[in-house]
């Protein structure tokens, strides 16, 4: 089984929405954005909330492949976003793990 950054690396999206997502990317906070996507409460390590936006994203994926009418690019964007977010925190958690602090 794949591990969930190597998962999110093989991901294939519209060069627009990953360049919205990244545009957004430097105003990612989790306090904020998490919330919104997975409901109010406690907050999940990266590792499980990664797991549940992706779960997300490919609901919403689905539905823009679809042409839906309930598609809503801002959502998918915010998704993405959420879900670059914590992909970087995860990998500068494991970093600081193993000690890679050069990575």
């Amino acid at each position: 089984m794949k591990d969930i950054l190597s998962a999110m690396a093989d991901l294939r999206r519209p060069r627009l929405l990953i360049s919205a997502a990244r545009f957004g990317l430097p105003e990612y906070r989790r306090s904020t954005h998490l919330p919104r996507h997975l409901g109010y409460g406690p907050l999940p390590r990266s590792g499980p909330a990664l797991i549940d936006l992706m779960a997300l994203e490919a609901a919403i994926e689905r539905t823009r492949k679809e042409r839906d009418a309930s598609y809503r690019v801002t959502l998918h964007v915010d998704l993405l976003i959420a879900m670059m977010g914590e992909a970087r925190l995860l990998r500068a958690a494991q970093a600081a793990a193993t000690g890679d602090i050069l990575r």
